[in-house]
């Protein structure tokens, strides 16, 4: 930057911010960094005490903080996502444009912030939105960048840092299988839990058969679901480890990919995934029918915005997998299942 006289300064980009004292009434910046001086505010300037004022020296090496936020917004904009109209002060905002499931790459979102002078923050990746949702901001930090930094920034990101995905909507049958369920010695209450679940992601609960701790008729009961259009299978009941619960070994038999049995998630450390080609099946521990959160809640909507898990991606849950239980549930806006 340079210093200049302020009679001779319209069409120069102020270097700093300048302040206006009112004594008893008024301090503020009347001026900010960054402002484009026009030809009715240098009598302002002059009332200011600004006879000389520092301004930007701007060269075709260097890029304005509003360009650069342009280029942060093209870089980090995936779909289902859309930008704020008006850049104001170097920063873009990021909005979703459809209720669905957030999705961020940390290590592009890393990679850019690495370059420095460059900030680029977002909500946690893995997370409910909803259509109009503030995702992320992004900015240049100096008034000026080198636009060779902004080259690397477009030349290192090879993946949209921030995107939505859309929550298909699944047609579900419930397995629920126990013999004093079955037999009508207690009234089955998972059912009713995972119906209203169901109901907040938009998907459709098709039937739920009880069936007594067989194997076969597990199994049975699961064929039925499928030969009527069930795009996924829920299993209650005969989660644990007893000798008598039938259901993991039941869901193993009926063929397909199996995930995991067991994830780092309290509470659901019982909780099973597999996947009967395209049908995700979920053997769901009992804490899924009598806490407010648990696994379930975290893997449902990755499972409905299309995503097909690998065991990595549960083992990684391990990480922010602790539900405290408040007394006034804040999910998702709490730590549970933050990585």
């Amino acid at each position: 930057m340079k210093t200049m006289k302020t009679v001779d300064a319209c069409g120069q980009i102020l270097a700093h911010d300048i302040t206006r004292i009112v004594p008893g009434e008024f301090k503020g910046v009347a001026f900010k960094k960054g402002h484009l001086i026009k030809e009715d505010d240098i009598p302002e300037l002059l009332k200011l005490g600004k006879d000389h004022i520092y301004i930007y020296e701007f060269d075709e090496s260097k890029v304005h903080e509003n360009q650069g936020a342009k280029i942060l917004g093209e870089i980090g904009k995936g779909k289902n996502v859309r930008l704020s109209e008006e850049i104001k002060e170097g920063k873009i905002n990021f909005y979703s444009e459809i209720d669905g499931y957030l999705r961020v790459d940390k290590e592009e979102l890393k990679k850019l912030n690495m370059l420095g002078e460059i900030s680029f923050g977002t909500l946690p990746g893995n997370i409910r939105v909803k259509k109009g949702d503030l995702l992320g901001g992004a900015r240049v930090i100096p008034l000026v960048v080198d636009k060779s930094k902004m080259e690397k920034a477009k030349a290192i990101i090879e993946k949209k840092i921030i995107s939505v995905d859309e929550l298909k909507k699944y047609r579900v049958g419930i397995v629920t299988t126990g013999n004093e369920v079955f037999h009508g010695r207690i009234k089955d209450k998972f059912g009713p839990v995972l119906k209203k679940k169901l109901e907040e992601y938009g998907s459709t609960f098709m039937e739920q058969i009880i069936v007594d701790d067989n194997r076969e008729n597990i199994k049975k009961a699961a064929r039925e679901l499928l030969e009527k259009g069930a795009e996924m299978l829920l299993f209650t009941g005969g989660m644990s480890v007893d000798p008598d619960d039938l259901t993991p070994s039941a869901i193993v038999e009926l063929g397909g990919e199996l995930i995991t049995y067991g994830t780092p998630v309290l509470p659901g450390s019982m909780f099973l995934l597999s996947y009967l080609g395209e049908v995700p099946v979920m053997g769901l521990p009992g804490c899924v029918m009598y806490t407010k959160r648990s696994i379930f809640d975290l893997i449902l909507p990755r499972v409905l915005a299309g995503e097909k898990l690998t065991f990595e991606q549960m083992a990684e849950l391990g990480y922010g997998g602790l539900c405290t239980d408040c007394e006034v549930c804040h999910f998702p806006n709490c730590t549970f299942g933050k990585n």
